[in-house]
């Protein structure tokens, strides 16, 4: 069958020909909206709320989802990576995880900060320009992640407990062919005493990756980046952790152990860099209650060694 499309004059513009198959139709491929991305989308931040400071100020706490299930890129702060308004560079990450990333970091306004007036955190990746908007609307007033009273929480060993104090030893000369030892020293309360978590549900499935590239999405059984994005609980030990993300850095980083426990109230943490460049790594010190972040500037030059830290 021939379709003919003629405009206004009676002038065939277009023609397709329809071609019936020799045996039965094909049945029409059914498509979902659940697709898993390896590369090319969007990272989209989210303003996860406000909360007071003790001075009368405002925090403004904000995350990211990075659509991507294998890319994680550095976007250096600038135009593709700006918080408005003010000075484009108030603290937020430059390298990005794979997936969601919750509470990752806080902004802090003064107290003349109006409740309609916004602060805007801006990322541009693959083509696609995201916003975070965050106000002080008050259904957005937020307990601190963590804190004694979020969630109802009575439990008296989390209202007793203080967020654990962590300090990051001097480096060691850095190389990128050796792994570097990130050493912190840990003071804590021993609060909220350990207890066994609850065992995931029977049957419980674990969704697949995406193994290949946007132009054609397989979802497979096969984990297309071994990692969990930062902050997973993954294999999370019960009990005080230290653990590593990075923060700003032209690569990923190798943190082992994951979690690192205590020993006479310090850990180590070797890191492997996977290629040279100027890094930010972030410590988190979590006693399974409240977090206490650190950072620590390293360069990693390609030959020579160097020392880091801040």
């Amino acid at each position: 069958m021939t379709l003919e499309v003629r405009n206004a004059t009676g002038v065939i513009v277009a023609a397709l020909l329809l071609c019936a198959a020799p045996g039965p139709l094909a049945q029409p491929t059914e498509f979902t909206n659940n697709f898993k991305y390896n590369r090319g989308q969007a990272i989209q931040p989210i303003f996860e709320g406000w909360s007071w400071a003790p001075d009368g100020s405002v925090n403004m706490h904000f995350g990211y989802l990075n659509r991507n299930y294998a890319e994680q890129p550095e976007i250096v702060i600038g135009a593709n990576n700006r918080i408005e308004p003010g000075e484009p560079d108030r603290g937020q990450p430059t390298f990005f995880y794979r997936r969601t990333n919750r509470n990752l970091f806080t902004v802090n306004v003064p107290k003349s900060f109006g409740p309609r007036e916004e602060l805007v955190w801006t990322v541009t990746f693959n083509g696609h320009t995201e916003r975070a908007i965050g106000w002080r609307q008050a259904e957005w007033e937020i307990d601190p992640v963590g804190g004694a009273t979020g969630g109802g929480n009575t439990d008296p060993e989390r209202l007793a407990n203080k967020p654990p104090a962590l300090t990051i030893q001097p480096l060691a000369p850095v190389t990128l062919a050796v792994a570097a030892t990130l050493a912190v020293v840990i003071q804590d309360d021993g609060l909220p005493t350990p207890r066994p978590r609850a065992k995931p549900a029977v049957g419980q499935e674990t969704p697949p990756t995406l193994q290949g590239g946007t132009s054609a999405p397989v979802n497979v059984p096969q984990a297309a980046e071994a990692r969990p994005a930062a902050g997973a609980p993954a294999d999370r030990p019960l009990g005080m952790v230290v653990s590593w993300i990075v923060w700003r850095g032209p690569g990923d980083v190798r943190f082992e152990p994951r979690y690192a426990q205590p020993k006479d109230g310090a850990t180590q943490t070797q890191a492997t860099f996977s290629v040279p460049g100027e890094y930010v790594l972030r410590a988190t010190a979590d006693d399974g209650a409240a977090a206490t972040h650190a950072q620590v500037a390293i360069k990693v030059p390609a030959g020579t060694a160097t020392t880091g830290g801040r």
